[in-house]
């Protein structure tokens, strides 16, 4: 409470004076007078009667209310001194519609001089006159540095949370914690080799020779490569090539025959004598699906290596024509390589028929007995009776000899038949030829 003043007006000033309630109406100015001034009202003119707002107002620059306190004692007193209040920025006047240009409103009031009692800092944020002075706003402080500056450029950056679907963020929690390899040095980065001496480079060059022992292994290894790609060579012409080829010649020598049978050309009947080499017949085996010329004489470069059937008619191993009354035919062919018209003769069983076509007639026999092994040297078995063949007396016969086992000429396998029908080419084909 404020102490009673004591002296000249103490009554009109002093609301516990009792002259100062005298005139009507002072005990309740009395009362206003020593209201607590932190819980009542603030002191000031008596209270007006609110006033009705406009419908409209023009928006001009507005005065700041006057206050009674003070607000910059207020901080003073509570956060000690502050410094100069920073003014609020001037803001730039809003640009000019081009469209819908503001009207000049005449009823708008002149703007009436500021209080300079009242604080800027009291002041409401509205439209600033663009004369008032504007105050230059302080230079931001540098900030301060991060965890991720501290650690330097060699630290792993922290992975951003994934944004994608599951699989995305699965993948992002696996590699999430792995630490990332250390970049190699490059050659740029490393350090420049020392120059050496003559003495070093030497010994260098030297130790960069290869041994002796090297050089010969690395030869050795070289040859047998070689050895090896020309094994496979001669494997691959044997097998295949050979064949390819004696096919080719055995078919151009069976149309040669056709030819000359059909240009019937004048030549002894019964003709028993042929050059070596020169092809006077055709073998035919319908179950082996074997149709190959057959030559004279049993040459391997003449005859068996070009594809064809060999007769034996070379003393001492010469055998009877098909058109004699009684011998035996004896023929050789290859089963590997070369055409291998007898590649598979083991197959045939009794009464198969083969068929041997000459310029007069078609010979068919019948397969009778095989002999699956045997000598080279055994040459009883093309004999006009042959020997182990079942056959006890004359009569006309055809022997097939080839090589056995496959691949080798170790061992002779034999296959005997009996003629059971001889046909005039006039009649035609028989019927094992027809079908």
């Amino acid at each position: 409470m404020t102490p009673p003043r004591h002296g000249a007006g103490a009554g009109q000033d002093d609301p516990h004076d009792p002259r100062a309630y005298e005139d009507p109406g002072a005990f309740e100015a009395a009362v206003h007078r020593l209201a607590d001034p932190l819980n009542d009202p603030l002191p000031g003119p008596e209270p007006m009667a609110p006033r009705q707002q406009a419908p409209y107002e023009p928006q001009g620059p507005q005065q700041a209310p006057q206050e009674w306190y003070d607000p910059g004692g207020y901080q003073r007193d509570w956060y000690g001194h502050q410094g100069s209040v920073q003014q609020p920025l001037a803001a730039s006047p809003p640009a000019p519609d081009p469209y819908f240009p503001a009207d000049p409103d005449p009823a708008a009031a002149p703007r009436p001089p500021a209080d300079e009692s009242v604080e800027p800092a009291t002041e409401v944020f509205g439209r600033i006159d663009p004369g008032d002075p504007v105050v230059p706003m302080p230079r931001p402080e540098p900030e301060a540095p991060t965890a991720a500056d501290e650690a330097g450029p060699d630290a792993v950056a922290p992975t951003p949370p994934p944004t994608g679907g599951r699989a995305e963020r699965r993948r992002a929690a696996k590699g999430r914690g792995r630490r990332r390899p250390a970049p190699r040095p490059g050659p740029e980065s490393a350090a420049p080799a020392k120059p050496m001496t003559r003495m070093e480079a030497r010994r260098a060059a030297k130790a960069a020779k290869d041994s002796p022992a090297i050089v010969i292994s690395r030869g050795i290894g070289e040859v047998f490569i070689t050895l090896g790609v020309l094994m496979l060579l001669f494997v691959t012409y044997q097998l295949w090539w050979t064949n390819v080829r004696a096919d080719q010649i055995a078919g151009r020598e069976t149309h040669k025959i056709q030819d000359d049978w059909a240009k019937n050309e004048k030549t002894p009947e019964k003709q028993e004598a042929f050059e070596p080499g020169q092809g006077f017949a055709i073998l035919h085996i319908p179950k082996l699906d074997v149709v190959t010329p057959i030559a004279e004489g049993t040459s391997k470069e003449k005859v068996l290596d070009r594809g064809m059937v060999g007769h034996y008619s070379e003393k001492p191993l010469k055998t009877a024509m098909p058109s004699a009354k009684e011998g035996n035919f004896a023929l050789a062919g290859h089963r590997n390589t070369h055409g291998e018209p007898f590649r598979y003769v083991n197959r045939l069983k009794p009464g198969d028929p083969i068929v041997v076509e000459t310029r007069e007639a078609y010979y068919t026999y019948e397969m009778t007995s095989v002999l699956p092994q045997t000598s080279p040297s055994n040459v009883s078995v093309i004999a006009p009776v042959p020997k182990q063949s079942g056959f006890t007396e004359p009569g006309r016969y055809i022997t097939l000899t080839t090589c056995t086992p496959e691949f080798t000429s170790t061992y002779r396998l034999i296959v005997w038949g009996k003629m059971v029908d001889e046909r005039p080419r006039s009649k035609g084909k028989p019927d094992v030829l027809a079908d």
